[in-house]
């Protein structure tokens, strides 16, 4: 009985290795890594889950529209590491929350899937450029400042 376990773990496994095979070579013809998926996917989620496609999607704009632009890490995971006078650019990232856990599959689900499709056939570019954004509730303080792009998913994107 074990045997016959072992047999079809295997096979299961294999299937699943076939199966990230062609995402891998998907998102190398795209020039982004596995790397830059999960990145990518980890924002999307601590940033925006819960709000909406569109919401998430435009969160990940903006961190494409950055590694884009000289002024910012040209790497999505150096975007989302990014300090700026000690401060993360990306609240989760310095939010004193040890080990921040997936504790919702199915919005991590959403949100990796958000994110390759991002990475593989992003399309038009819902935020105009934008390079930065805010959740609504929150007074603008010096985005005031910017051109404001728009505003998905209970925040608003300037640039």
């Amino acid at each position: 009985m074990r045997s016959k376990f072992a047999i079809m773990f295997l096979l299961v496994l294999a299937a699943c290795a076939r199966a990230a095979a062609p995402m891998e070579a998907t998102l190398s013809s795209s020039g982004y890594t596995p790397a830059d998926l999960n990145c990518l996917s980890e924002a999307l989620y601590f940033e925006a889950r819960g709000t909406t496609v569109e919401g998430e999607r435009a969160v990940g704009e903006v961190i494409l529209n950055r590694a884009a632009d000289a002024r910012f890490p040209d790497t999505i995971c150096g975007v989302i590491d990014q300090r700026y006078n000690g401060t993360c650019q990306f609240s989760y990232r310095c939010d004193s929350i040890p080990n921040d856990r997936f504790n919702e599959p199915a919005a991590l689900a959403l949100s990796r899937s958000i994110a390759f499709d991002l990475l593989v056939d992003r399309g038009e570019d819902i935020t105009n450029g934008a390079l930065f954004f805010h959740a609504a509730s929150m007074r603008p303080g010096w985005f005031a400042t910017l051109s404001k792009r728009g505003q998905f998913g209970g925040n608003i994107f300037y640039r």
